[in-house]
């Protein structure tokens, strides 16, 4: 989990003790501050670090103070150049901690860091101005710095902070569907869903005619005669078909748009949000696929009517869709609410 760090160094004293308690109360890791008598009272259970201004470091660490950078505790590091780049790539080598901050906006400062932390075993935690940024610094290669910090000006942007760093995809608990008729359903549009980022083989998303019920559809990462494999697409099924995108909203597949998100899933249940590179709609021959689960619930999805069109089966087996016949087992998902303008309701609503 990525540390989360409060800087109160610039905050009005009057939203000092608000700010810290928000803090407190979210679980952050660190309260940071110029002045020690800042950091007395605050409980033990958030590291209490001194960063003082210049000149201004202690000959000695206050009893109720865990850190003071600027001393063998840890550095931080403004990085403005080459020079404080270098700077910033020794301390992370060196230091215990590093707080860095980077003047530019570019995130190749901060690979630079990152690289050269790869073998450290000190903590290195990136300075942010707002907390939308977040995703953004924990993603550089892939894995970002080991936290980051925020000096928030009012109640509330520490929260937003915390949230923006513990956001998680959940998994799904997936069900074996069972097919039960495969009828040629005639001329109209499909759409292929192309993201920005790789499929693994077991992955794909969730389509179905219902919102109560879809089938997992595997990406284009299985090797097929003819044509190359696109490891990014899935061919997902009629435009009006639903499919989960983050935060258990659905959207049908007509609305997805390049930059929004669609939500990845795997044989097991894991899931991830991607980012929509493309969706591209084309009339084609369809195929209507029915199954029912275990339970009852039936399911209905409607795909390009051809061969290379793929669905997953129990312990990721790979199906062509033209190939399915009544009996066949599926994986698919149960969301189990209605949806209105694609956020879960509980209301009357059928769907045939």
């Amino acid at each position: 989990m990525k540390q989360c760090w409060l800087d109160i160094r610039s905050a009005d004293d009057a939203v000092k003790s608000a700010l810290c308690q928000e803090a407190i109360h979210r679980g952050f890791d660190a309260i940071v501050a110029a002045d020690p008598a800042d950091l007395e009272g605050l409980p033990p259970t958030v590291t209490r670090v001194l960063l003082p201004g210049p000149g201004g470091v202690p000959a000695e660490r206050p009893a109720h103070v865990d850190l003071v950078l600027g001393t063998k505790d840890g550095a931080y590091v403004e990085v403005v150049d080459a020079e404080t780049l270098a700077e910033a790539c020794q301390s992370v080598l060196r230091d215990p901690v590093t707080v860095l901050r980077f003047a530019d906006p570019t995130n190749i400062p901060l690979e630079i860091v990152l690289a050269a932390a790869a073998d450290a075993g000190g903590v290195s935690i990136t300075v942010l101005d707002r907390p939308e940024e977040a995703a953004v610094f924990l993603g550089v290669l892939e894995h970002g710095p080991d936290g980051v910090m925020i000096a928030p000006t009012a109640p509330g942007e520490a929260g937003r902070l915390k949230d923006a760093v513990e956001r998680r995809s959940p998994d799904l608990e997936l069900t074996e569907l069972t097919v039960t008729g495969i009828t040629h359903a005639g001329m109209g549009e499909r759409a292929c869903v192309d993201t920005c980022t790789y499929f693994a083989q077991d992955e794909g998303i969730l389509v179905g005619s219902r919102a109560k019920g879809m089938v997992l559809c595997v990406s284009e990462t299985h090797p097929l005669p003819y044509m190359p494999t696109r490891p990014f697409r899935v061919n997902a099924g009629a435009i009006m078909s639903y499919t989960l995108t983050e935060d258990g909203h659905t959207r049908y597949l007509s609305e997805l748009r390049a930059g929004g998100v669609v939500l990845a899933v795997g044989a097991d249940g894991r899931t991830r949000p991607v980012v929509v590179g493309r969706v591209k709609i084309e009339t084609r021959p369809l195929l209507s696929i029915d199954a029912v689960a275990d339970s009852g619930e039936t399911v209905n999805l409607i795909v390009q009517d051809d061969w290379h069109v793929r669905v997953l089966g129990p312990g990721g087996k790979v199906l062509n869709s033209t190939a399915l016949r009544p009996g066949d087992r599926l994986l698919g998902y149960l969301p189990q609410r209605e949806r209105h303008v694609g956020y879960p309701i509980d209301e009357l609503c059928y769907e045939q």
